[in-house]
């Protein structure tokens, strides 16, 4: 089959996604260091990542909002968890944190960072919103969890748009899901080599 231009990079766009996705799950730890495959074991109408670190401020002030998000559809079907892909966050530091904030989601270390790469994560707080799909695990959305924060250093009194509520109810509610990126503000993820 021959493609020309956009078609052509549109399917191997598709391609290397697929094939990411499918098996990405393999290098994801619990916070006991055993193998964890969130996409693969799911039977979720959603999966939702929300990528986070110990030591982002902004990640950090985000813990009422993905608790409260938490509270609203884990139990309507989605799974719901945190993604932790800096390598110097030790199990024992995510538990302190799991602890500080008051998050009852699970918790997976991403220190090989399959995750980050199957979302194109690159920031914390950033979310990645997958469904299930006959070809596998489809990302429908990525990007930030509301728009609270407008620029580095400026934010809103309260978010105007509520992205990951947004996804999440359109899927629960049978819409088509188109996918969508929304630019995420907040701490680099250093990414590993």
């Amino acid at each position: 089959m021959k493609l020309r231009g956009g078609k052509r990079l549109a399917a191997t766009v598709a391609l290397l996604l697929g094939a990411t996705i499918a098996g990405f799950g393999q290098q994801a730890k619990d916070l006991r260091g055993r193998q964890a495959q969130p996409l693969g074991e799911s039977k979720a109408k959603a999966v939702v990542f929300f990528f986070v670190q110990t030591s982002c401020p902004i990640s950090n002030r985000y813990a009422p909002e993905i608790k409260r998000l938490y509270n609203k559809f884990a139990s309507a079907g989605v799974a719901l968890w945190l993604v932790y892909p800096d390598g110097d966050d030790s199990p024992r530091a995510i538990r302190r944190h799991l602890k500080d904030y008051g998050y009852k989601l699970g918790a997976l270390r991403d220190v090989d960072q399959a995750l980050i790469k199957a979302a194109g994560a690159s920031v914390t707080p950033e979310a990645a919103v997958f469904v299930p799909s006959a070809q596998g695990p489809r990302l429908v959305y990525r990007g930030r969890i509301d728009d609270r924060f407008v620029a580095f250093g400026k934010t809103r009194p309260a978010p105007t748009t509520h992205d990951v509520e947004q996804i999440l109810a359109a899927i629960l509610a049978g819409r088509p899901i188109v996918s969508t990126t929304t630019v995420a503000l907040g701490c680099a993820i250093t990414t590993v080599k």
